[in-house]
């Protein structure tokens, strides 16, 4: 489901309008207040904050290793509110048509460059359960044709559910694939207690209903089981969600571990930067949680 093909690096709050198609990299940072500024775009906004960093990534390697803690630091012992902080219109989109049609041809492209995919994978090595574990099954959501498992990777059951069928044929990791599109039927294909681990690369900022998937997740996890949502700076502007193409990477940590904490039935979410390259190559970050255990 990762939707990203081209590359521009442009600031989040120019006009979008003038930019079809185009993968637009947010910025690193985030500034938030509690106060709301009316001078700011409607993507601007942050549920009841307001983001005000315009730069786009940074000087130096310093500035950049700050940002790093920064992204790390932000869901260590979050005062959460009690109601979800976010607004029905923070999930709209630009292009609110089926993302079927969008991704009716295959798009054989990875959407992240080498160095955060290498970055992903080695990340996945240290985490996954050993190849061939009797039992161990894992389900990469909004999958394609390379799941970016590492090397050789095998389970008896590798579950892949995306939008392309070609795509999802061709990914030599997956045991079986299904085609749905999560914003159109948030149902997930699986009975309760399935899996030990749940990935999805890049593509957490196109779904459109994010309490109600993660609360799927939680359903079809084992308990104790991980859920790993992975993600950089790009994205089609057009098919992410407003409240995303409005805000910066340090942000997006916050907003996708709302979605663990909101959704309910995990563990408090953790962050992790993993950027190979900070401020060179693109940024990697993960945000993970654990099912509670029964």
């Amino acid at each position: 489901m990762a939707l990203c093909t081209t590359s521009a690096v442009v600031c989040p709050f120019l006009h979008y309008r003038s930019l079809p198609f185009t993968l637009v990299r947010s910025s690193r940072g985030s500034a938030l207040t509690g106060t709301l500024d009316a001078r700011v775009p409607r993507r601007g906004l942050l549920g009841s904050f307001v983001f005000h960093s315009f730069m786009l990534g940074s000087s130096s390697s310093v500035a950049a290793r700050s940002k790093i803690s920064e992204a790390e630091q932000i869901l260590k012992n979050v005062d959460w509110s009690e109601q979800f902080p976010f607004k029905k219109e923070d999930f709209q989109r630009y292009d609110e048509t089926p993302d079927t049609f969008f991704y009716s041809s295959p798009r054989f492209v990875t959407h992240i460059d080498d160095y955060a995919i290498q970055a992903l994978t080695k990340y996945y090595a240290s985490v996954f359960p050993p190849s061939n574990s009797p039992g161990v099954a894992l389900l990469d959501m909004c999958s394609s044709w390379i799941s970016h498992y590492p090397k050789g990777y095998k389970q008896e059951r590798i579950a892949g559910l995306g939008l392309n069928e070609e795509e999802l044929k061709k990914n030599p990791v997956l045991t079986e694939y299904a085609v749905q599109d999560l914003n159109q039927n948030i149902t997930l294909p699986y009975e309760d207690n399935s899996f030990d681990v749940i990935t999805n690369a890049v593509s957490v900022d196109y779904i459109a209903k994010p309490l109600e998937v993660f609360r799927e997740m939680g359903r079809v996890l084992k308990p104790g089981g991980i859920a790993i949502m992975s993600f950089s700076n790009r994205c089609f502007w057009t098919k992410a969600i407003s409240i995303w193409t409005g805000t910066g990477d340090v942000d997006h940590v916050y907003i996708v571990g709302s979605y663990f904490h909101y959704a309910g039935g995990y563990e408090p979410p953790q962050a992790l930067d993993i950027s190979p390259n900070p401020g060179r190559t693109d940024p990697m970050y993960v945000v993970f949680s654990r099912k509670l255990q029964a």
